[in-house]
């Protein structure tokens, strides 16, 4: 493979295009409403109509507005056809002709669409995921080429500096500073990986991406790997996510037919291979130690750092280890250049993010936005805020290690510090939404409850603390706490956070802490009714003394 034959295949699927476009949303959000059966309706009826010189019917990823899946959208017009079922699926043939749908026509100029700015989900919902042509289409493949052929291994790392990315997985840690380190780690062998075990409540964004995009992940880790002189990849998926790792095989399968994969990549000295580890679904594998030890076929458990991986990792190689996210901004970063990205978001927090629109709200789905974009545009204009008239109470980001965020700070920008003042963090991507009806010591229950349930065992302040704080969220739960509770579940917070090994027990307090910081009135509340004085004012009574 050459710059000539990637220019080719480009040309020829531009070539091959139609005059009309159908494209079926086959993510599995909307696969599970049966879109693989509107899909084949849609083909059928093209045939029947005699349209098959003009119409072209893709099944493309996730095309975000989740809620009203199934979703077709045609083109050129830009109609988008909302809750699509097989039998209305004929019917938007016609409306190419001028006719009318039997199938809900969405907004696709609503703020849900309008106010995203798409970078990792450029191609969501636009290439086919199942054909490596239709990304090639999208300039795919065209970054990698111009790192191999035209860039020394030091202005890759310099690139990504530049732009100012920062790790989408959660701790927001610079990304060209870990690629740097791992470049200059000692080493014969030193591997890459994509860490794609997202295991947060309520998040899909990585999954998404994996079933839209997966050459846009492929592309970002050959890409690093000839940053910091890797040859073999892993992407560590969690088998949950079934679609995904079909999608994923099928492209890397595809990439390698092409040479994109494998050995003297671009007719370049730069050999990289990437295999796929299943993981079993436990939540501790996303840490980056204890996913290490999983793929090494060990039982995944967090090991102290120093040494960090990108020093000694995998088989104690150096190893550098980024989300999906991560990697999938890596391509249109060296398309675009570094100033470009680095002009989006905000001065410490660069790009887009990816979010995972769920909870009580009316509009559910995947939504990118620029950093700093503040958390009332997202919930109020682009979420349409809560359902049948509610109230927003509150805003939960940063899943189980995250916090939850009033309502009277949802002017609060999105961006890394922002959300660390408030006692909450950016986490991977998860962004739940909750209503007046929404009991904030159950939520802290919930949370602590997942943890409780997640936590390897390896170190007794997470093994021991989140049982012991889960038990004491129970009890004021269920009416039976008294303020000397309160007061010891705030000592284990501070106790479990210090100590603890890894981020599952350092964060696991965070959703509890933040709801005690805004919402301690509700915890209060269920108090026994002896434990306050007169008023409530959260002071214990004064004993009487008896007379």
């Amino acid at each position: 493979m050459d710059l000539s034959e990637l220019t080719q295949i480009k040309e020829r699927e531009l070539a091959a295009r139609k005059k009309y476009t159908l494209r079926c949303c086959m993510a599995a959000g909307c696969v599970s409403s049966n879109s693989e059966a509107v899909k084949q309706e849609l083909e059928k009826a093209v045939v029947e109509a005699g349209l098959q010189d003009q119409v072209e019917v893709r099944g493309v990823g996730c095309m975000r507005l989740c809620c009203e899946g199934p979703l077709v959208q045609a083109d050129p017009s830009g109609m988008l056809f909302e809750q699509v079922d097989p039998e209305a699926a004929k019917s938007i043939i016609q409306t190419l002709k001028g006719g009318k749908a039997k199938a809900r026509v969405g907004d696709a100029n609503a703020p849900f669409f309008k106010k995203q700015k798409s970078i990792v989900l450029a191609n969501s919902g636009i290439v086919d995921p199942e054909r490596i042509e239709s990304y090639i289409a999208a300039d795919g493949y065209h970054a990698l080429y111009h790192v191999l052929r035209e860039m020394e291994r030091s202005e890759v790392v310099e690139e990504i500096v530049a732009s100012g990315l920062r790790g989408r997985g959660g701790a927001g840690f610079p990304t060209g500073l870990k690629w740097g380190t791992v470049a200059k780690s000692a080493g014969s062998r030193k591997f890459v990986v994509c860490n794609a075990d997202e295991g947060d409540p309520g998040a899909f964004m990585d999954r998404s991406v994996l079933e839209s995009d997966p050459h846009s992940v492929l592309e970002g880790m050959a890409i690093a790997a000839y940053a910091v002189g890797a040859e073999q990849g892993f992407i560590y998926v969690r088998a949950e996510y079934p679609l995904a790792i079909e999608r994923l095989k099928n492209a890397i399968k595809q990439a390698k037919a092409k040479g994109l994969l494998g050995a003297g990549i671009f007719e370049s000295p730069f050999n990289f291979t990437v295999d796929i580890r299943i993981g079993a679904g436990a939540f501790v594998c996303g840490e980056e130690t204890a996913l290490m030890m999983s793929i090494e076929g060990r039982r995944g458990t967090p090991r102290p750092r120093p040494p960090f991986p990108a020093e000694s990792g995998l088989w104690g190689c150096p190893t550098l280890i980024n989300n999906v996210e991560t990697f999938a901004n890596v391509a249109p970063i060296i398309r675009n250049g570094a100033q470009w990205f680095a002009g989006i978001g905000t001065e410490k927090s660069k790009g887009t993010k990816v979010f995972a629109l769920a909870g009580k709200i009316q509009n559910t789905g995947l939504i990118e936005v620029p950093m700093g974009t503040p958390l009332r545009t997202i919930v109020e204009e682009m979420g349409g805020g809560a359902p049948d008239g509610g109230r927003i109470k509150a805003v939960q980001t940063g899943g189980p290690s995250g916090g939850c965020i009033p309502a009277d700070s949802l002017d609060t920008p999105v961006d890394y510090e922002s959300l660390g003042k408030l006692g909450s963090i950016m986490g991977s991507g998860g962004m739940i939404v909750m209503d007046q009806t929404t009991n904030m010591v159950d939520v802290a229950r919930f949370f602590m409850e997942f943890c409780m349930d997640e936590s390897c065992g390896k170190c007794i302040p997470c093994r021991a603390g989140t049982v012991q704080m889960h038990h004491l969220l129970t009890k004021i739960m269920e009416g039976k706490g008294t303020a000397r509770d309160l007061q010891k579940l705030e000592e284990l917070c501070d106790m479990v956070r210090s100590t603890s090994l890894c981020g599952l027990g350092q964060t696991a307090p965070n959703p509890t802490l933040s709801t005690l910081r805004f919402f301690r009135h509700e915890y209060e509340q269920r108090l026994q009714p002896d434990t306050f004085g007169p008023r409530g004012n959260g002071k214990p009574a004064r004993a009487t003394p008896s007379a």
